[in-house]
């Protein structure tokens, strides 16, 4: 008997609404906005970025899980790993008995007929499914649809015997799903470039060739079993983690592009290079607002809210901190003091090992203050309210 796979709800929306409203609702959040995203308490005043936070598809994650625990009280419900980068939100679904294949001591061999397992917003590798599948547990699919249509464009470039030139961080689950995909078929393939400068590398092989062997030590770890970049560098279809940089991924599309006219004239293009725009929009678009809020109104610093694995969070914060002193921190807890803030270093790697920082003298003494903040697309509003009742308490003191 196959798994049964709820993907469109559990019917359960209005029993778990309260919980939610309880768990993540902030009401300093709700007067932000009611009055234009500006908040003046004595000498602070916050300009919050008018995109931030939960976007629909985190949302539409995490309301499964409270669903699932709601539909299968007696059963055993399991995460196959974070359902999204924020360890608030996770820390609640332990709460709530939803138990983390990925913490110490799960075994996912016992999984069998009366569990059930969610699937999270960045969806598993196919492997992991085919295991799912055939252990007959039932799953609750969370992935996202921005990383749905993702996968779609990898699985053409594979069946049409295009390679992806995946953008994103090896490691991360999206892409590690995403990759994944082109595996379904017998000669699919990818590579997985990280910023332009791995791009600039493998470009260059694309139009001047190179030492093959010198390219599979560089690279191939992050390419697909038998890639040969000899074969599989000919045909080349662009992709991307959904999280990463907007700039950077249209930078590294234009790079792939010019590589391949160079190499093979700009009539073949149409048969030998893809190129889709698949930045999901809720990153665009938070990306965009903290531009906006950046060139809005002079400010003194920024804070960037969101796991230190967040990959949408990190790549905000990298945004600010181009322009002003900025502080990627995951909670409000993290503001120790106004002499005191424990944070993510910007640019360190977005692992989920990354160590906090500590960073001293951040908050001025004295005078009026004006502070941006934001937050990554796994961010919960309550958190973001209480980083802002933290950040007026800390000025006031």
């Amino acid at each position: 008997m196959p798994p049964i796979i709820f993907r469109k709800g559990l019917d359960m929306k209005a029993a778990v609404a309260g919980q939610l409203a309880e768990a993540y609702h902030s009401r300093i959040v709700d007067d932000l906005r009611s009055v234009g995203y500006v908040r003046t308490q004595g000498r602070l005043t916050i300009h919050l970025a008018r995109e931030f936070g939960f976007c629909y598809g985190v949302e539409r994650a995490v309301d499964y899980a409270y669903q699932t625990r709601k539909k299968f009280p007696d059963s055993r419900v399991f995460l196959t790993g974070e359902i999204i980068h924020n360890p608030h939100v996770n820390n609640q679904l332990r709460a709530q008995g939803i138990r983390f294949l990925t913490d110490p001591g799960e075994d996912r061999t016992t999984l069998g007929r009366d569990d059930v397992v969610i699937l999270p917003a960045f969806g598993v590798s196919v492997d992991d499914m085919v295991r799912l599948d055939r252990q007959g547990c039932t799953l609750v699919d969370t992935t996202c649809g921005s990383v749905l249509t993702v996968w779609k464009n990898v699985k053409r470039y594979a069946q049409d015997g295009f390679t992806s030139i995946i953008h994103g961080k090896l490691h991360h689950e999206e892409t590690r799903a995403t990759a994944s995909q082109a595996s379904l078929f017998p000669d699919g393939h990818y590579l997985v470039v990280l910023h332009k400068g791995e791009a600039a590398e493998v470009c260059h092989y694309i139009v001047h060739g190179g030492d093959r062997g010198a390219f599979l030590e560089r690279f191939g770890s992050a390419a697909s079993p038998g890639f040969d970049p000899d074969r599989h560098l000919r045909r080349l279809g662009c992709a991307n983690q959904t999280t990463m940089l907007m700039t950077e991924s249209l930078e590294i599309g234009d790079m792939f592009r010019a590589a391949m006219e160079a190499r093979h004239g700009t009539s073949a293009m149409g048969d030998v290079f893809r190129s889709f725009d698949t930045i999901c929009s809720a990153t665009q678009e938070r990306q965009d607002a903290v531009i906006a809020l950046l060139d809005e109104a002079p400010l003194d610093l920024m804070v960037v809210i969101g796991g230190y694995n967040s990959s949408n969070t990190c790549n905000l914060a990298k945004i600010c901190a181009e322009r002003y002193p900025t502080f990627h921190i995951a909670e409000a807890d993290c503001l120790v003091s106004a002499t005191e803030v424990r944070q993510r270093r910007i640019g360190a790697p977005s692992t989920a090992a990354v160590a906090e920082t500590v960073a001293r003298d951040w908050l001025p003494a004295h005078g009026p203050l004006v502070i941006g903040l934001t937050a990554g697309a796994s961010t919960p509003n309550n958190v973001v309210g209480q980083v802002v009742a933290r950040l007026e308490a800390l000025a006031g003191s």
